[in-house]
């Protein structure tokens, strides 16, 4: 991670710079247990490039009793005001909007993580168009199974991890011995299926994530509900979260609120994360 921020100050020539915000790569994330794991949010990443750093920003989250996810919101609000939905299709898919005064955030239902798995069992990186899925076979029982999850029906505050996909999509999707077309054929309809039902008609929505490229998942999200859809440029579809990272470090060093309750379930609204100098 250093080496990554370091090259990239220098190939763009980087000179004022407040501090790195930093993500960090989740590798545990199970809130029930009051536990979130992020690597890579530590005082040697401000030493090895001596800067700022902001990071570890859903550990005090946890610790009061929210799901340390999703974070991204308090952007939604700050600098996308104009949109009834915020959607990002990332490794999940994750919704945020303004309810009654309040910001209301959830993960919807794995989207990436699934589909680039299928994928590079076909030999690719990632299903490019959904081409991969739009030639597979819609498997309806599988469908069905999909859609009968429990996750599904829970309220929110609610996220989804990696230990999650594990347990309950990819033992089920193996179960049916089908080939990784016919797999992601039926996935995407399910993604597209899950989306839809968060949307009332009219609404607009703004999709940022890897998963805005997926035309075959936008066509089929387009199909399900009658709501206007925008997909901005290439650099807020794929970097919005990063934006949004940048800002709530912005919030952390400024000491206002960059974590909300009405999103994750904590206790209280906060100021979450941890500054390391070099």
């Amino acid at each position: 991670m250093a080496e990554e921020i370091s090259g990239f100050i220098q190939r763009n020539n980087i000179q004022e710079l407040d501090a790195i915000c930093s993500h960090g790569h989740t590798i545990r994330h199970q809130p029930e247990k009051e536990f979130t794991l992020q690597i890579g949010n530590l005082p040697r990443l401000a030493k090895l490039i001596s800067r700022t750093v902001v990071c570890d920003f859903r550990v005090q989250d946890v610790k009061l009793g929210g799901q340390g996810a999703p974070l991204v919101p308090i952007g939604d609000r700050l600098l996308f005001p104009e949109y009834d939905f915020c959607l990002n299709l990332g490794g999940f898919a994750n919704i945020s909007s303004e309810i009654h005064g309040n910001r209301i955030a959830y993960d919807i239902c794995p989207v990436n993580i699934v589909l680039n798995h299928y994928a590079q069992k076909l030999g690719k990186e990632f299903d490019e168009d959904g081409n991969l899925a739009k030639f597979g076979e819609l498997n309806l029982i599988l469908l069905q199974s999909l859609n009968d999850l429990p996750y599904y029906t829970e309220k929110p505050p609610k996220s989804l991890g990696l230990e999650w996909v594990n347990e309950h999509i990819f033992l089920l999707l193996d179960s049916f011995n089908l080939s990784s077309e016919d797999i992601l054929r039926t996935f995407t309809e399910h993604i597209a299926i899950q989306l839809a039902v968060q949307f009332p008609k009219k609404a607009s929505v703004l999709i940022t994530g890897g998963g805005a490229y997926n035309s075959f998942l936008i066509e089929r999200l387009k199909n399900l509900v009658s709501v206007e859809i925008t997909i901005p440029s290439p650099e807020i579809v794929e970097f919005k979260e990063a934006l949004i990272f940048g800002l709530l470090g912005v919030l952390k060093l400024r000491g206002e609120i960059n974590c909300l309750s009405s999103v994750t379930g904590a206790s209280i609204d906060h100021s979450s994360g941890q500054v390391y100098t070099p």
